[in-house]
């Protein structure tokens, strides 16, 4: 892989994280499970047995060094490049719009518009405040580093494509931020929604501002993993 390649890149970048952590064959596990690739399949790849990368990742065999963990991420890129490149291009994508992966978790664009009912529904989400009915994609946001590391001009780079979207925002306690943050935003997106808090949790001032903005607003409550996992399958 030539130097500049997304490929390359994001396989130094994982590599690095998991030569670097405290826990590497967590770590390890971590990117496996977000590649979406099975024990069975990376071993298949590496041409080992299955046994070794459990041992790897459960700690029960010596850490990996740099030359068997460049060699297990670039196997899961391969495999990623094999089913069409999507991490790859996701990757890319971020790295074009100027973002770490501690800001934006996910950022993608559907084919074709996509009603935000089934959005909800997908992602086990209860919508508090009706606005337009369809997004054409969606970008999940941590809301402390989005709000504190960005400016107005790069907050709005988060909608991607186009503002026809859901931001997501994750590690929320009442909402006042993002719905604050919105006001500076313009044209703001079809839906924003606040993970990990119910309705009775949301800041008392939120729907009255979703209103005036014109956008959706929606809670989710949904373990982050599972919720990524789910919107990872709308592309």
């Amino acid at each position: 892989m030539e130097s500049g390649d997304p490929r390359r890149d994001l396989g130094e970048r994982i590599a690095g994280e998991i030569a670097l952590s405290d826990e590497p064959g967590a770590t390890l596990r971590k990117w496996r499970t977000d590649f979406d690739v099975s024990q069975t399949r990376l071993a298949e790849q590496l041409d080992v047995s299955a046994s070794v990368i459990s041992d790897y990742e459960s700690g029960r065999r010596e850490s990996p060094g740099i030359g068997v963990v460049r060699r297990v991420v670039f196997g899961l890129i391969d495999i990623d490049r094999g089913r069409g490149g999507q991490y790859v291009r996701q990757y890319a994508r971020l790295v074009s719009a100027g973002f770490e992966s501690d800001v934006v978790l996910d950022l993608r664009e559907y084919p074709t518009p996509r009603p935000l009912s089934a959005f909800y529904e997908r992602i086990g989400g209860e919508e508090v405040v009706s606005g337009p009915a369809t997004i054409s994609g969606h970008t999940v946001i941590n809301s402390i580093q989005a709000i504190s590391q960005l400016s107005a001009e790069e907050f709005y780079r988060l909608f991607g494509q186009s503002t026809s979207r859901a931001l997501v925002f994750t590690d929320v306690t009442t909402g006042e931020g993002p719905l604050v943050a919105m006001r500076v935003v313009t044209p703001t997106p079809n839906a924003v929604v606040l993970h990990g808090l119910s309705r009775e949790d949301l800041w008392e001032h939120a729907p009255a501002l979703a209103r005036l903005e014109g956008f959706s607003l929606g809670v989710v409550e949904t373990p982050l993993d599972e919720m990524l996992e789910e919107l990872r399958a709308l592309s």
